[in-house]
């Protein structure tokens, strides 16, 4: 376990490097971002102070020194500390993310779960076709219908956003916020601010959970099928144990190995599917901000956001790593 915790180090060193030097392929980024807008001695003098005229290496270790002291450089469009943007915004982007593996865990375990039981039969295949649709299914797509049917026909939810107005309003009042709106609401006491909250954040949760629930469904389906087919499921069978309680009290823990082992994988995918369904609910997370920020040609913000999306993603698959080694004894590492 110590190993799989220091290779942690070299992996964000060589994600940080391919960000850094994937970034400088459209040269430096005040050119990049201001070029056409101001004169070239103009330009000139902004690239010469930023110190992106000298060699190419000798930003890159400058960069290397900034970011392990929590220097990720200042936005070009707005001018702001692009640590202000990751703290500010990614609290926006972990509740998203958050709830996007409530609706995982709710809709894929219990379903593939199903789908085992009825091997081979009518639920089953309906159920292996709703998965492979969940999963093929682009998430602006399954987000514009699921704001069309439950937002704009029903009139069930609200469109966009993370909260209403007058919510909005009462958080930038609350002392020590925390930016998850769900806590901040909690904490607020307000049982209508919570239900605003929790309204906001259904169709979001929807929209980038069923994308993963899609995932879950398939392998608790296929682990559940193999653990049935074990020699101790048969002894319980034998001893005239009920095929519901085998799937739900024999079959279902094994069947979950494989999930948690996933999860780290999935985050990668949650992040990713993050900047599409921000950008089209206006969530304003991180991948909210990324758009906006690739829009701008802001590559000093782009590169911040990458970086630490790509350290969450190394973080979270080594905690992951740990949690299966917990549950299952046959893991090492």
């Amino acid at each position: 376990m110590l190993v799989r915790f220091l290779l942690i180090f070299p992996t964000i060193f060589i994600l940080v490097t391919l960000v850094f030097l994937l970034m400088r392929t459209t040269g430096d980024p005040i050119t990049a971002a201001l070029g056409g807008r101001l004169t070239a001695d103009q330009l000139a003098e902004r690239v010469a102070a930023a110190g992106y005229d000298r060699p190419l290496f000798v930003q890159y270790l400058e960069y290397l020194g900034q970011i392990f002291t929590g220097n990720f450089g200042t936005t070009l469009s707005d001018n702001r500390p692009v640590l202000e943007v990751l703290v500010v915004y990614g609290a926006a982007t972990v509740e998203l993310a958050f709830y996007a593996l409530i609706v995982a865990f709710i809709v894929g375990i219990p379903l593939g779960m199903i789908a085992a039981y009825f091997r081979d039969k009518a639920p089953d295949a309906v159920l292996r076709i709703l998965a492979i649709l969940f999963y093929a299914t682009p998430v602006f797509f399954a987000g514009l219908l699921l704001k069309l049917v439950f937002a704009v026909t029903l009139k069930w939810l609200p469109v966009s956003g993370r909260a209403s107005t007058s919510t909005e309003l009462q958080f930038a009042l609350l002392d020590g916020r925390s930016g998850i709106y769900l806590v901040d609401a909690i904490r607020s006491g307000d049982a209508e601010v919570i239900g605003d909250v929790l309204s906001h954040a259904v169709l979001p949760g929807l929209a980038l959970g069923l994308l993963t629930a899609g995932v879950f469904l398939r392998l608790v389906r296929a682990n559940m099928i193999g653990t049935l087919g074990t020699d101790y499921v048969d002894a319980a069978r034998s001893r005239g144990v009920s095929e519901f309680r085998l799937v739900r009290t024999h079959a279902y823990r094994p069947a979950l190995i494989p999930i948690i082992t996933v999860i780290g994988l999935q985050v990668a995918m949650l992040l990713g599917g993050a900047v599409l369904t921000e950008t089209t609910f206006e969530w304003k997370g991180l991948g909210f901000q990324l758009s906006e920020y690739l829009q701008a040609r802001d590559f000093v913000a782009v590169q911040g956001i990458v970086v630490l999306l790509a350290v969450i993603v190394a973080v979270t698959n080594f905690i992951v790593d740990i949690v299966a080694a917990l549950i299952d004894p046959r893991v090492r590492y």
